[in-house]
């Protein structure tokens, strides 16, 4: 899927990128499984514009290169533009982002909106910011979509992040949902897109630190303990550890879904299942 006949020509977010055998794979794996999940789910539509969520984490800095490197390679015709939130947190590191994306030539966007303060004043000290952080957030970027005449809002979420969805789910949710990796919003307005669907959590560290990206830490959230999600995490962290490739068989159940085998009667018509009577003696 991927042209590999020149390995010297690579975009320029990944300059200064190892030159060892084993990175240039990781690098062909992160491109080439974005790539099949843009397919997969028929993410494009030639000609629209795209916002890159860019929150300064490992992920969504794996995100913005492989987007720009299948840009650069002319395999995805759409116009890309990174933009970050700065939600007020205190010690939030305002320049790097900016920065580092006006170095490397990176069209961008930086939005200041003081979520924090919502968020700290709604919710008890003690209890997790993450549901009204993420609604606060994910309306923002709406706003700025729309704004910026893109028509898609694109995350960094990874196959990780939608298993452990699937399990918060399952556990505390009662239902059978995850992250979807392409989701039309409420207004019918805006695709959410997730192309990093079939990319492991763990090569998205590998990348970001082989490539010594400024990583910038959720204080807000990530500090808070007992999180469900931490909990799930570590949860799938034990599977995987007692069976190596559990996580990517549960991802692919995700795709394999059988609603005769489950017990939802809006997915299935369990109320007209019977036997043909015509074909009993």
């Amino acid at each position: 899927m991927l042209d590999d006949s020149d390995e010297s020509e690579i975009h320029p977010l990944f300059a200064g990128a190892p030159s060892t055998t084993e990175f240039r794979k990781l690098r062909k794996r992160l491109v080439r499984e974005t790539r099949a999940a843009i397919e997969d789910f028929g993410m494009i539509r030639e000609g629209d514009r795209w916002l890159i969520c860019l929150s300064g984490g490992k992920d969504s800095y794996t995100l913005l290169a492989v987007l720009h490197e299948l840009k650069w390679r002319g395999l995805l015709p759409v116009d890309l533009l990174a933009c970050n939130l700065d939600q007020g947190q205190p010690g939030f590191p305002a320049t790097v982002l900016p920065e580092f994306l006006s170095q490397r030539g990176v069209r961008h966007r930086i939005e200041y909106q003081d979520t924090f303060s919502i968020v700290t004043d709604k919710i008890p000290q003690g209890r997790t910011y993450c549901a009204l952080c993420s609604r606060l957030r994910r309306g923002n970027l709406y706003r700025i979509a729309r704004e910026e005449g893109c028509s898609a809002v694109v995350l960094g979420h990874h196959r990780d992040d939608i298993l452990e969805t699937f399990f918060m789910n399952l556990f505390h949710g009662g239902r059978l949902a995850t992250m979807p990796p392409k989701l039309l919003n409420e207004e019918g307005d805006l695709t959410v897109l997730r192309p990093l669907a079939y990319v492991a959590e763990e090569d998205c560290d590998r990348f970001a630190r082989a490539m010594a990206y400024p990583i910038i830490p959720c204080d807000l959230c990530g500090s808070q303990e007992g999180l469900q999600r931490v909990q799930v995490k570590k949860l799938l962290d034990e599977w995987e550890a007692r069976s190596p490739g559990r996580r990517q068989v549960m991802f692919r159940a995700l795709m394999n879904i059988r609603p005769s085998h489950l017990l939802d009667p809006k997915l299935f018509d369990f109320q007209g299942l019977f036997p043909d009577r015509s074909t009993l003696s």
